[in-house]
């Protein structure tokens, strides 16, 4: 099971930025799916960035593409989300996430393991 713990919410006013961080007790020898996920108040849980820990390639919700950018750094096992442009639309409990890579990190379904959330709030 992985640990993950996240931090870097906060307040900000649209436009402004914000680096979410997330730690990660992933298997330096093992291949993971690791993922941002948001949640607003009476909302469903949807996914917003993705990214391969071996190959690195990303994937994003399509309301975030061209502003946020996710990375993984193996060695550190820090999964970092930076959010530039950010809108009152993205005001949500921020989680990080995590699942064995098995062929694609493209879904969003089957995380296995998440943190506890980091809240993000954005005010026009």
């Amino acid at each position: 099971q992985v640990h993950l713990v996240e931090s870097g919410g906060g307040s900000v006013q649209a436009g402004g930025s914000l680096r979410l961080s997330c730690a990660a007790s992933i298997s330096p020898g093992r291949g993971y799916c690791m993922g941002w996920f948001r949640q607003a108040p009476g909302k469903e849980r949807e996914g917003v960035a993705g990214i391969s820990t071996t190959e690195h390639t990303t994937y994003y919700a399509d309301s975030v593409k061209g502003r946020f950018t996710i990375s993984h750094d193996n060695t550190k096992n820090t999964l970092s989300l930076q959010m530039d442009s950010l809108k009152p639309e993205d005001t949500g409990m921020y989680y990080c996430a995590a699942k064995l890579y098995i062929s694609s990190c493209r879904y969003w379904n089957s995380y296995t393991d998440w943190g506890q959330g980091t809240q993000v709030s954005v005010s026009s």
